[in-house]
């Protein structure tokens, strides 16, 4: 009852769905891209859907997609998608700062649709921002990415069998596409992560399974190259 009497307060749920809706429209093409490579990965449509439903994070299913590709184990994806996005502690920190006073069952509702992009769309917004606005502005998003997942999948298995065969190369694609832009923003850290990322996998790799080479080199190259950066730091003052 106290979490309908917030939604029903105000417009603020209507205001938020339409702000929302230039993220569902974006949303629109990665959610059917990952639709069709689910399918090519062996994944059902119910799993596929059932995913975007749970864990509603595009970089992180996209690299679950690639390690269930080589046979990951589930313990090795959950540890990997938590790290990827743990990002998101510091967005729910920051977001609850700037929300109105609410229950946490309430927060917790909203906070669930807390994405990049719902994250920068409410923040913009003079505090207190209304909880019922976050939660349709995450209601836009997410009714995108669970619906275009599911048209995506069925439009994948309407192609022919050879081109289905071929979507694991575009998953290479898709990842390469997706670092190209923080290349052109951020410029040389994101090229010397992603090299000493590379790198530690391949040695990590010798050695033990490729899911855990994947998350102990991305954990390794963040942390050596932050001690790294902290020297250069020093050295300049």
């Amino acid at each position: 009852m106290e979490t309908a009497a917030y939604i029903e307060k105000d417009d603020s749920l209507r205001r938020g769905l339409t702000a929302g809706l230039s993220i569902a429209f974006g949303y629109m093409p990665v959610a059917i891209t990952f639709g069709l490579l689910a399918g090519s990965t062996g994944l059902t449509v119910f799993e596929a859907v059932l995913m975007s439903m749970l864990v509603f994070a595009g970089a992180a299913q996209y690299m679950a997609l690639s390690m269930i590709a080589i046979g990951a184990g589930a313990l090795e994806i959950v540890l990997a998608t938590f790290i990827v996005n743990f990002r998101h502690l510091l967005m729910s920190a920051s977001i609850n700062e700037r929300a109105e006073p609410t229950s946490k069952k309430f927060r917790s509702l909203f906070g669930f649709f807390l994405t990049d992009e719902v994250f920068a769309v409410s923040s913009v917004k003079q505090p207190p921002v209304s909880g019922s606005y976050i939660l349709g502005v995450g209601l836009s998003a997410y009714s995108s990415w669970v619906g275009f997942t599911a048209a995506g999948y069925f439009t994948g298995a309407l192609l022919p069998a050879v081109l289905q065969e071929s979507m694991g190369i575009a998953l290479y694609a898709l990842f390469i596409a997706l670092l190209v832009p923080s290349v052109k923003e951020e410029g040389r850290p994101v090229i010397i992560l992603a090299l000493m990322g590379g790198g530690f996998h391949w040695i990590y790799q010798l050695f033990m399974e490729t899911g855990w080479a994947i998350m102990s080199a991305t954990i390794t190259a963040v942390i050596l190259y932050e001690l790294l950066d902290v020297k250069r730091r020093k050295d300049h003052e």
